[in-house]
């Protein structure tokens, strides 16, 4: 019954998260991020983040535990508990899994608040699939307990380590661009609205009474988070229309592209790309270029010179497809005559 109960939490746990994940990378149709960026992020968030956190807990629970005995008298099991769930672990866990995606946050690779919010929820799949692991093998005592507890975690527990830290991820992502002192602002705002999320689902959920209303929250807070997300990929789109019109504007893109490029839903139609034009890497250069423009315009100094950088030799990319495109042409048509 043991092996059988550990396999089964192993499944339990690992399916549902991955696809979250899978459904998370679908959602960013703009600008898809190699999925193994995600993965990345999400094994940071299974290993590193439930390591560190296990670790910080112990050494962030002591002083509290004996904070709590000075001030009650009374080294009460049920108190002590209770605060390591709304104090420590939102506290602790939100600090680990937001370590990987500061980090994230200084590379290209990040480009805003909707990869932020990618890169932060895959974090918080990782974190909850481990978690749930754990939990499934140690309070499942039995097929009707597990199932139940099953259910209840991955549609609730693991979805708001999830939307805490896609929380924290759309603050850094938002705070990437702007002057110093708007990020040391921003994100420990977006971490403390990651903690308070945390803190509100472990208290409601700790007791009978409340659990109800604790399951309402979260389900409202996700929706929220989603229409949030979904106006950020407005707006990404909104700037990547804008930059390829000004790329137009100078002759790196032919204007009748303008018609497909920007929108999701009409650049993989077949006809409109050039033959001899990789339809595919044209669309993902080109989408780059624009958001690497909008990044050159929104930073200074070094930075600004770097992302330049970038901005023309993506423009040199574009050109070459069309010259070798081109001469693919010729050739062919020299060898029909």
């Amino acid at each position: 019954m043991t092996l059988f109960i550990a396999i089964a939490s192993l499944f339990a746990a690992f399916i549902p998260m991955f696809i979250y994940l899978l459904l998370i990378w679908w959602m960013d149709r703009n600008e898809r991020e190699p999925f193994w960026i995600l993965l990345l992020n999400f094994v940071w968030g299974a290993t590193g983040a439930i390591i560190l956190g296990i670790i910080g807990s112990i050494i962030f629970q002591i002083p509290l535990s004996e904070g709590i005995v000075f001030l009650t008298g009374s080294r009460s099991s049920e108190l002590i508990d209770l605060s390591g769930a709304i104090i420590t672990a939102p506290v602790v866990e939100e600090t680990t899994k937001g370590i990987f995606l500061v980090m994230m946050s200084l590379t290209r690779k990040f480009d805003g608040v909707v990869d932020g919010v990618v890169y932060g929820g895959a974090i918080g799949l990782g974190f909850g699939m481990t978690e749930n692991f754990l939990y499934f093998m140690s309070y499942g005592t039995d097929l009707q307990s597990w199932f139940l507890l099953v259910i209840i975690r991955t549609m609730f527990s693991a979805v708001m380590h999830c939307m805490s830290q896609a929380t924290l991820g759309g603050f850094i992502g938002y705070a990437k661009f702007k002057p110093a002192v708007f990020k040391f602002i921003l994100i420990p705002v977006g971490l403390f609205i990651a903690m308070l999320l945390h803190f509100t689902w472990n208290l409601t959920v700790s007791f009978e009474d409340t659990s109800l209303l604790g399951m309402a929250f979260l389900a409202i807070y996700t929706l929220s988070i989603i229409a949030l997300f979904q106006i950020a990929l407005y707006l990404e789109g909104r700037t990547i229309t804008k930059e390829l019109h000004e790329e137009s504007s100078i002759g790196i893109i032919p204007s009748e592209h303008l018609n497909y490029l920007p929108y999701v839903s009409k650049r993989k139609r077949y006809g409109w790309c050039p033959q001899g034009v990789n339809q595919k890497d044209y669309i993902e250069t080109s989408v780059q270029l624009a958001l690497r423009k909008h990044q050159y315009k929104n930073t200074k100094g070094k930075t600004q010179k770097s992302y330049l950088v970038d901005v023309e030799n993506l423009r040199y990319k574009i050109q070459m497809m069309f010259y070798n495109a081109n001469v693919k042409y010729y050739q062919t048509l020299g060898k029909q005559q």
